[in-house]
């Protein structure tokens, strides 16, 4: 066995209280939970220091992801949100000088949304902290391990069925 958690003391006070409780399931739901708490508190912590808003950095993302150039639509798509919804978050974004409207290269008629250096290098701070982070925590295993914990979680997700939200 290895080292023992606050995770191994809770499923031991549950046990008696459950008797049907299955003490890996517990454990394993438990800790993913715990871990994905501790990385979003951690994202949080450096949005706060970045001076960026969640819903900014989410929309920063989705057109870093398209190459740092897309219809509010497709935003709008990537992010689960009505067209008319994204309206708002792109003019925000444009009054930080983090993206700009410029018209598209496939159809005169519709305005893109582009990254401007300073909105990809806040949106690159930010993954830079929480990559950094991510990293350390899975440092703790080794690389064959991290192969084999990716590949156990597919499983379980697919299990679970759709997202019901964004990646």
């Amino acid at each position: 066995m290895t080292d023992r958690d606050p995770v191994d003391q809770h499923v031991e006070r549950w046990l008696p209280v459950v008797p049907d409780l299955d003490p890996d399931v517990e454990g394993a739901v438990v800790r993913m939970s715990l871990l994905t708490r501790h990385l979003r508190e951690v994202k949080d912590r450096a949005l706060a220091e970045l001076d960026l808003q969640e819903k900014e950095y989410g929309t920063l993302h989705a057109l870093a992801g398209r190459g740092g150039r897309a219809a509010p639509s497709e935003i709008a798509g990537d992010l689960r949100m009505a067209p008319a919804s994204i309206t708002a978050r792109v003019d925000a974004l444009v009054r930080r000088g983090f993206v700009r409207r410029i018209p598209s290269e496939v159809d005169r008629r519709r305005i893109d949304v582009e990254l401007t250096d300073a909105g990809r290098g806040a949106w690159q701070r930010a993954m830079r902290v929480v990559g950094d982070e991510e990293h350390r925590v899975l440092g703790a295993l080794a690389p064959d391990e991290r192969r084999v914990l990716s590949d156990l979680l597919r499983r379980v997700t697919l299990a679970a069925g759709p997202p019901p939200g964004r990646i």
